[in-house]
């Protein structure tokens, strides 16, 4: 039905393949402004989560402090037998209870409660080895803070006021002479549902940045495939035209090149692809769910895949272009294709050249040896020639190529249809690098030079030749 209502024209189609880049580039920075509002809401939140705990402990440190103020001048004169000051302490401690859920406790070292005046059942009885639901240990852990002195300990308790677990921590100071770990908790479930509140705040914020960036991101859209539908619709036939005749121009000359790469495509790049994409999907529902840890796995093995499939796309890369230019220079490289052309073929084949090193920048030497590959191809295929020459060499206006044979020559204007995709592609080669193209032909076998053939002669201008000095120097091969 939408397809019905909508079918884009080609500009139409051209238009749209364009906001891709900006759909990409408002993805990417969603992502990030995501992620860096994600990490510094999250140093913010524990930031607030460690300030509001320490505030706690100060408290519980200035509760510990009060208490044994009011016990010391008991203590430390009495004895470590003395029941009756042990007695009087204990009766101060459970008269210190503080807000709803505050309260001291006492036990001694072999783990028995001598005081809990907010649960009364604990008292006398012998707690060693007790767990909260989590499997800390409790009164364990407070025996050995009071014996080295004093410490913090963090644990799940039930809540007087409300009969439920939550999130406690305790402070515990040792008396060592009657053996007894003293200390008092408070409970920090109002913290933690302060943080929570926080986490759940920057959701919030991450969610509408993203429907922000949604929002301008489509009127942008709009914008450009409005302006671009304007301009479309004016020069629409002509770009027609010349689109569909570069395509079939491209179609027809790099058809069996493209069935190859794209073997090659489905074969190594495109599963390595597939596997990325579901590692990265993985990642995504992971970090949805807050997963943030197990989602590192998938990730690693994502960034794998992309590493292999980035090495692969250069191993066809390389395969793409004449690896003879690179390992042996221009000359070189065309005298070993003349060569490899005259075994071939059987045509007389000769190579020269005026040795000005290989001064000549990448995209000149790869313009003139696919020029040389076209126009031995062509000699093979309709001239009939018996004898080629070839000719490189640098002058004060720059680079010539002249390739020269005795075959038939080129029909005269009226009887050729257009000219062939091969000199098109030379003649769009050099025009690329502000270089000329001739091509000089007359009808009738004859010598070379002489009384028929035809002569294709490339010139670079000087701009493609290095300077002295910073001459590219081809890979030797051992």
């Amino acid at each position: 039905m939408l397809s019905f209502l909508f079918r884009p024209n080609y500009a139409q189609k051209l238009s749209l393949l364009a906001t891709l880049p900006l759909i990409v580039a408002c993805l990417a920075i969603a992502a990030l402004v995501s992620y860096q509002s994600r990490a510094m809401a999250e140093r913010e939140i524990q930031v607030l989560e460690r300030q509001l705990i320490e505030a706690k402990k100060a408290e519980l440190r200035n509760y510990v402090t009060q208490a044994r103020n009011g016990f010391m001048h008991i203590y430390g004169p009495a004895a470590p037998n003395d029941e009756a000051a042990k007695k009087e302490v204990t009766q101060i401690l459970s008269a210190m209870i503080y807000g709803k859920d505050g309260f001291f406790f006492v036990y001694d070292y072999d783990g028995t409660n001598l005081v809990s005046p907010r649960q009364t059942e604990f008292i006398n009885q012998n707690w060693a080895g007790l767990k909260d639901a989590k499997g800390v240990p409790i009164v364990d852990t407070f025996i050995d803070i009071a014996r080295q002195g004093a410490g913090w300990h963090s644990f799940m308790w039930e809540k007087p006021s409300t009969g439920e677990e939550a999130q406690m921590i305790a402070y515990v100071v040792g008396l060592q002479d009657w053996q007894w770990a003293v200390g008092t908790g408070v409970f920090i479930d109002d913290v933690i549902a302060s943080i929570e509140t926080s986490r759940k705040e920057v959701l919030n914020r991450v969610r509408r940045t993203f429907l922000y960036i949604g929002a301008i991101t489509l009127v942008a859209l709009i914008l450009v495939f409005a302006s671009g539908m304007i301009l479309n619709i004016r020069e629409r036939r002509l770009a027609d035209a010349k689109l569909k005749e570069l395509t079939q121009r491209v179609f027809d000359a790099q058809e069996e090149e493209r069935g190859r790469v794209a073997r090659e495509l489905h074969d190594s790049i495109s599963q390595l692809l597939v596997g990325v994409r579901y590692a990265l999907e993985t990642v995504k529902r992971r970090i949805g769910r807050g997963e943030i840890a197990s989602a590192e796995a998938p990730l690693e093995k994502g960034i794998s895949g992309l590493a292999t499939a980035i090495a692969e796309v250069r191993r066809i890369s390389r395969d793409l272009r004449p690896g003879v230019l690179d390992d042996l220079g221009l000359g070189p490289a065309l005298k070993a294709l003349t060569a490899d052309f005259a075994t071939r073929t059987g045509i007389e084949t000769q190579f020269t050249t005026v040795v000005f090193r290989n001064r000549l920048d990448q995209e000149a030497k790869i313009a003139l040896y696919r020029i040389a590959q076209e126009a031995l191809m062509n000699i093979e295929r309709h001239s009939g020639a018996t004898k080629v020459t070839m000719d490189l060499r640098g002058h004060a206006k720059g680079a010539t190529m002249r390739i020269t044979d005795n075959g038939t020559g080129l029909p005269p204007e009226p009887l050729r249809s257009g000219p062939g995709i091969g000199l098109r592609n030379m003649q769009e080669r050099m025009e690329q690098l502000d270089g000329t193209l001739r091509i000089l032909s007359s009808r009738g076998a004859g010598q070379v030079g002489k009384g028929g053939g035809t002569t294709i002669e490339a010139t670079l201008p000087l701009s493609h030749l290095l300077p002295p000095g910073d001459e590219v120097v081809p890979n030797r091969l051992p």
